[in-house]
């Protein structure tokens, strides 16, 4: 399974195979001190870095390895 990602840099979507992505969580505190966690897939295609934030599910399907 592919997964599509925005080159920002050469304004088009590329498709990449889903044994080059990463996982990634990003968690930070709030004003108020809760916790805030986003999660994201991460690929690197001709020396462009891509990110994209995903749903928590479609994170945890995923068989990618963490970054």
């Amino acid at each position: 399974m592919a997964i599509q990602f925005y080159d920002v840099k050469n304004r088009k979507k590329v498709d990449v195979p889903e044994g080059q992505v990463k996982k990634v969580k990003y968690e930070r505190s709030t004003k108020n001190g809760t916790m805030q966690v986003r999660y994201a897939v991460k690929a690197e295609m001709n020396g462009v870095k891509l990110t994209k934030f995903v749903s928590k599910d479609m994170w945890d399907n995923l068989s990618a390895p963490m970054a």
